[in-house]
């Protein structure tokens, strides 16, 4: 069991001081975040801090990939938003319980090994963009509503003093480390700050001008919903947007982590973790949530590698809403908000932007298309799926392109067509072209040891070939097809004759996650 959790297992090399300290740190900072999230979503502030306790607890524990933080996310308060205000906080509870079960079912079917085919550039804009939308979220901390409920900037002394607490904030986790890392620079830069604040009786805006964070343990609670067809008409939808999104984001996020720690996560493991803590959180009065790129970035940048940082931070931030809200509330925001700009700043990938005129143009137009629709649609599924299918689209073409036929006629007059290259549905046209079939002799020996059949669009396109032969009096033979080939072309094997002699047997990987 130790070693599963990799929380307490011996052999391992875990810094308990580091672990327990970032945890403090990454508690401290998902308070507003929580908060603002609920509040995005309509809904109440201790449902977004009772789903980052529950998301954190659960994924810390049984989740893919040790030091990731997750709790409530904007992505998922931006889906939920609406069915909150048609149909009440009931329905978001159930459809949380619900998307945890798809989450699960994925898990299950492995799907979450899919997370590889997102390439680079996709990567690059996903972690762009997200860095942006945290940073564009923190400016509303240097604004206030006025008498008519509008957003205005602050100005003169209260924004001053705003923006000297978070540069000075900035200023201590940019510097400490560079004199000493026996503790995280943010949580230093936290209190410090924090401890001015309170001690000169500074005037800002602190946590408790948001909303309160006072409460209890998180009540047990079944959605009080109909359990009717119509019920599961209504949030199923939202659940699967919900269950997409969430996974999108934390398998984009553990990738990520990867990254930085030069180590491997498991994505399936993670897929199941995130549907186990969403369904807890759905019935724990929680708005339920994913991974959190910040958050996490926060843990891994202060020094924390195993489990016990997420449990700590989870636990921490309980602590906080059932005996230590009134210490917290007194926070300034400014601090918090300094920890999240440059939480910013050390996510956006700066060397992507050297990339411009290195890399080949389709992979800088994917970057910056992923980039753009993730900040002005906050939409990171959508974002990522867009990328994807750019990117996809560009490798068939690409690969399309790339399809040979080196052709000769032996000795006995058969005439050889040597294939390179796919035979899939973009590639059918460039292939129909190398054939002569009113000059080739009477026997043709098409050779696909260096190609495939790789689609339904190649098996028709092969049977047309070899039907135009058949009606010009030829034979068509084809050679070195392997087996998963073979049995693609059963149904034209009226018409194809295959040379199962020479065929070659290819070993395919298997995935073990």
């Amino acid at each position: 069991m130790n070693s599963r959790l990799n929380l307490f297992d011996l052999s391992q090399k875990v810094n308990y001081k580091t672990e327990v300290l970032s945890g403090l740190t990454v508690a401290l900072a998902l308070i507003p975040e929580a908060i603002a999230f609920a509040l995005i979503a309509g809904l109440s502030p201790l449902t977004g801090l009772y789903a980052a306790f529950t998301m954190g607890f659960v994924t810390s524990i049984l989740g893919g990939r040790p030091g990731m933080i997750s709790g409530a996310t904007g992505a998922v308060a931006v889906v939920i938003v609406s069915l909150a205000q048609s149909h009440g906080v009931e329905y978001i509870f159930a459809t949380v319980v619900l998307a945890g079960l798809l989450q699960i079912l994925a898990g299950t079917l492995k799907l979450g090994k899919f997370i590889r085919l997102v390439p680079h550039p996709v990567m690059f804009g996903f972690v762009n963009g997200l860095a942006i939308v945290i940073f564009m979220a923190q400016l509303n901390q240097f604004k206030y509503t006025d008498a008519s409920g509008t957003l205005q900037w602050l100005q003169g002394t209260p924004l001053w003093i705003m923006l000297g607490i978070a540069g000075i904030t900035m200023l201590i986790i940019w510097g400490l480390p560079k004199l000493t890392k026996v503790i995280p620079s943010s949580l230093t830069a936290i209190v410090v700050v924090s401890a001015a604040v309170i001690g000169f009786n500074i005037d800002t805006k602190t946590v408790g001008d948001i909303a309160s964070v006072q409460g209890s343990f998180p009540p047990f609670h079944i959605p009080s919903v109909p359990f009717t067809l119509e019920t599961l008409q209504i949030i199923f939808p939202y659940a699967c947007i919900v269950a997409g999104v969430g996974l999108i984001e934390s398998l984009l996020t553990l990738n990520l982590i990867d990254e930085i720690t030069e180590t491997k996560g498991r994505s399936n493991k993670e897929c199941m973790a995130q549907g186990t803590a969403n369904i807890v959180s759905g019935l724990f009065s929680g708005m339920g949530g994913c991974a959190m790129i910040g958050q996490s970035l926060i843990n891994i940048s202060s020094g924390a590698r195993a489990r016990l940082s997420g449990i700590v931070a989870s636990v921490m931030l309980l602590v906080f809403i059932m005996f230590g809200a009134g210490l917290i509330e007194k926070l300034p925001m400014a601090a918090l908000t300094g920890v999240m700009i440059m939480v910013c700043i050390g996510t956006f990938e700066w060397a992507s932007l050297k990339t411009i005129g290195r890399m080949p143009v389709i992979d800088v137009i994917v970057i910056i298309l992923v980039t753009l629709v993730t900040v002005f649609l906050h939409n990171l599924a959508l974002a990522v799926l867009v990328g994807v299918i750019i990117s996809a689209l560009v490798f068939a073409w690409q690969n399309a392109q790339r399809i040979r036929a080196r052709k000769y006629t032996d000795e006995s007059g058969v005439k050889h067509y040597e294939l390179f290259g796919p035979l899939f549905f973009g590639s059918i046209q460039t292939f129909n072209e190398k054939f002569d079939i009113t000059n080739d002799p009477s026997e043709v020996v098409i050779d696909f040891a260096e190609s495939r059949v790789a689609d339904m669009s190649a098996i028709e396109a092969l049977h047309k070939l070899t039907q135009r032969y058949a009606l010009a009096g030829k034979v068509v033979h084809l050679r070195h097809l392997s087996p998963d080939c073979q049995r693609l072309l059963r149904k034209a094997g009226s018409i194809i004759e295959v040379n199962i002699m020479q065929d070659p047997h290819y070993q395919v990987a298997s995935d073990l996650e």
